[in-house]
């Protein structure tokens, strides 16, 4: 394991919405032994609503900077030695405040999932603010895929199979 990794453990899986951040980070912590930590989960239990009553009775602004105290939390776990998973909501890694607590304080793997599964993965989703207008959706795809290059590693998504993935992040050279 990579000494970067050895002194902060935090593992941050970023990518657009749909790409199965949570899915796999949860398979990943437990394959690891590791905490798993979603950053949408903490927000929607510590205000007890959903993201998208969030964005549509406060406004995305008010949501990222909840993202971003939520995302402080984990990254606080971590640098307390807390060995964590973290699943980013998709437009986290985006901010440049959360792109630096991420980048200083452990490894971040962008999962890289094609817009057509994407949206065939969403189709029925009514819980995505972002997700509404189909257009929009896909020029977000697109503007924050420069974002995600910054990441540490990139796993190409080619399946709905979350255990392919957990595996394709366990053969990283981060764990050699």
């Amino acid at each position: 394991m990579i000494l970067k990794l050895k002194r902060t453990p935090g593992l941050y899986l970023v990518g657009f919405m749909g790409c199965g951040k949570s899915v796999v980070g949860a398979q990943l912590a437990e394959r690891l032994g590791w905490a798993f930590g979603d950053i949408d989960t903490d927000i929607e239990s510590g205000q007890g609503i959903s993201i998208a009553e969030i964005f549509d009775t406060r406004g995305e602004d008010e949501f990222r900077r909840l993202e971003t105290e939520a995302l402080q939390r984990r990254v606080g776990m971590v640098q307390a030695g807390t060995a964590l998973v973290v699943a980013l909501g998709g437009g986290a890694f985006v901010q440049p405040r959360n792109y630096q607590l991420v980048e200083n304080n452990g490894i971040s793997i962008w999962l890289d999932c094609p817009l057509p599964m994407i949206r065939r993965r969403l189709a029925d989703s009514t819980d995505r603010p972002l997700a509404r207008d189909p257009k929009k959706f896909e020029i977000l795809y697109h503007a924050r895929r420069q974002s995600y290059t910054l990441a540490d590693y990139h796993i190409q998504i080619t399946s709905d199979d979350p255990a392919a993935v957990v595996e394709a992040v366990l053969e990283l050279p981060l764990f050699q």
